[in-house]
C-alpha cells in the first residue's frame, strides 16, 4: 500500500477519489500522459486494496474502497513517539485553559 501511495500521481487520484466515483476518463483529464500509462496506475492502486472499479460498456468507473486507508491510519498511529503523544496533550491542556482574547 505504502509502495502504491509513494507516486505523486497515484496519491492526487486517490484524493480524487476520496471526493467522489469517477471514470477513468475523468480521472486522466489532469494529466499530461496517455490512458494506458493512467491505466497502469489505476492497476496498481487496485492491486494494493485502494480501489476498485466496475466496467459498464466501454466506460469504466473507479471507486476508492471504503475503509482501504484505515489500515495505514492506524499503523501510522502506532509509530507516533510519546513525544508527539505529550505534545498533543499539551496542545489540549493550553486550549482549554488559555482565555480566548477578544
Amino acid at each position: 500500500m505504502l509502495r502504491a501511495l509513494a507516486d505523486p500521481t497515484r496519491r492526487a487520484i486517490v484524493e480524487r477519489l476520496a471526493k467522489s466515483p469517477a471514470v477513468v476518463s475523468e480521472l486522466a483529464a489532469p494529466f499530461s500522459m496517455a490512458l494506458p500509462s493512467l491505466l497502469q496506475h489505476l492497476g496498481i492502486l487496485e492491486n494494493a486494496g485502494l480501489v476498485t472499479s466496475q466496467k459498464h460498456g466501454r466506460v469504466r468507473t473507479v471507486n476508492l474502497r471504503p475503509g482501504a486507508l484505515d489500515v495505514l491510519h492506524l499503523w501510522l498511529g502506532e509509530q507516533r513517539t510519546p513525544a508527539e503523544d505529550q505534545a498533543d496533550r499539551l496542545g489540549i491542556h493550553l486550549v482549554r485553559t488559555i482565555p480566548e482574547e477578544n
